[in-house]
């Protein structure tokens, strides 16, 4: 990896928009910072499109994109997206209703399943904000032995269950989005960009494990300085700061960059 500061003006130069991790990139534990939120503005200014990739719920989504200077929020590991169309938020997902409430009775079998194997397992504070997964704490506020989500992640395999970690959550899931394929979806979806175009004109920056898809997807990408696990691809790019901090450094790189 290199330092952001090796960026070079020509590719900062052609890019049209920059999609960002929350917890860990943008926000520092859970938190928003000043920085990082300015940050955005000068984003937005500088011509770029903005949009957020999280694992966090479809319900954080759709209050970012009424509120935050953003075109969209990809949401729960790319599963739902949701965007603003005039002063109406629409939301985007590739399952239908029927679908979904079958795949909710599922994956509530399946929790009800790892919680009575695993009694250590706790559920996050944002569950009843989602619509296609449950997602379990082990970071946030309580912090779970490495030993025990592995355990957690092999036996909702045998169940049939999908699971995307991060550094708070573990996700349980029946869905086969990621976040790379959920968001080249919605960009497509939003500006009928090509699914090749987008992964060379769109900047990625991220710091945990479920952002490994965007860093095999995407031709910039960005780690802040506090990166956890071991992707198999990692970014092109790292930030000297972590958090927030690291965004904001990020952003400013690239802005001036753009400038010159």
């Amino acid at each position: 990896m290199r330092p952001i500061a090796e960026l070079p003006a020509d590719e900062a130069r052609g890019l049209s928009g920059l999609l960002f991790d929350l917890d860990d990139t943008l926000l520092d534990h859970g938190r928003l910072g000043e920085a990082a939120y300015s940050a955005l503005f000068r984003l937005r200014e500088s011509g770029l499109s903005l949009v957020a990739v999280t694992g966090r719920p479809a319900g954080w989504g759709a209050l970012l994109a009424r509120q935050w200077p953003i075109d969209g929020c990809v949401t729960e590991n790319g599963a739902v997206s949701l965007f603003r169309e005039g002063d109406v938020l629409r939301r985007l997902d590739a399952v239908d209703e029927q679908e979904r409430r079958r795949r909710r009775v599922r994956i509530a079998e399946i929790v009800a399943t790892l919680q009575e194997r695993i009694p250590e397992l706790s559920p996050a504070d944002d569950v009843d904000a989602r619509v296609s997964d449950f997602t379990f704490d082990i970071g946030e506020r309580k912090k779970l032995r490495a030993e025990l989500v592995d355990q957690a992640a092999e036996l909702a395999a045998e169940l049939g269950a999908r699971t995307t970690r991060s550094s708070v959550h573990l996700h349980v899931t029946l869905d086969g989005a990621d976040k790379a394929s959920g968001t080249l979806a919605f960009l497509h979806h939003l500006n009928g960009v090509d699914r090749t175009i987008a992964r060379l004109c769109h900047a990625f920056i991220g710091d945990s494990q479920n952002d490994e898809a965007c860093f095999s997807a995407f031709r910039t990408t960005i780690g802040v300085q506090n990166l956890s696990g071991r992707p198999t691809v990692p970014p092109r790019f790292v930030t000297s700061a972590p958090y927030g901090a690291g965004f904001a450094e990020a952003a400013r790189t690239i802005v001036e960059r753009r400038a010159r």
